[in-house]
């Protein structure tokens, strides 16, 4: 049971980290942390070579460590799907967060909805698989027939929970999207 919530909570994990990437009209340093930047000729974290700051609430500042960056990470951010335009300054990188549109709102929110889909998805496959693990154990003895149903019980309130969290922070990042 251990195993399992803590697969779940890697699913939770995972879904936070897509839904903070999704760009609302605020600005926040998610927005761009895990962007791919051809560093040296790897592919490194933007997070990894600068810090990112938000020092205004339509604004990030990103200062890398090393003032070579400062070329792939410009050129990361523009042939990226956010749709925005650095500024250099010297030694860092600006980026302005224009208002969303409503029509790039709804597609947001259509993305939004994939994202929680595919986490519900995940969440089912591991339900799926611990029920399945659950009838071989008492097929083969080694737990008994209300043992059975007490783990299925225990397995479903598990997902319960889980599936609340999803929807919860659905609820919240489409509110902050809708938000104008």
């Amino acid at each position: 049971m251990q195993e399992f919530k803590q697969k779940l909570e890697k699913i939770i994990e995972h879904l936070k980290q897509e839904v903070a990437g999704l760009r609302t009209g605020r600005a926040t340093p998610a927005l761009v942390e895990d962007l791919e930047i051809d560093y040296y000729g790897s592919k490194t974290q933007l997070k990894a070579i600068a810090s990112i700051s938000s020092p205004e609430p339509r604004s990030l500042i990103i200062q890398p460590w090393d003032k070579n960056a400062i070329q792939p990470i410009e050129k990361a951010i523009q042939s990226s799907s956010l749709g925005l335009n650095p500024v250099t300054d010297r030694d860092m990188i600006r980026l302005s967060i224009p208002p969303l549109t409503e029509e790039r709102r709804k597609e947001l929110a259509k993305l939004l909805g994939r994202y929680l889909e595919d986490a519900r998805i995940h969440v089912r496959r591991e339900r799926e698989d611990m029920l399945r693990e659950t009838d071989r154990k008492e097929k083969a003895k080694e737990i008994s027939e209300d043992e059975r149903f007490r783990e299925k019980h225990e397995i479903q309130k598990i997902v319960d929970e889980i599936n609340k969290k999803i929807e919860e922070m659905g609820m919240i990042k489409e509110k902050e999207l809708i938000t104008v």
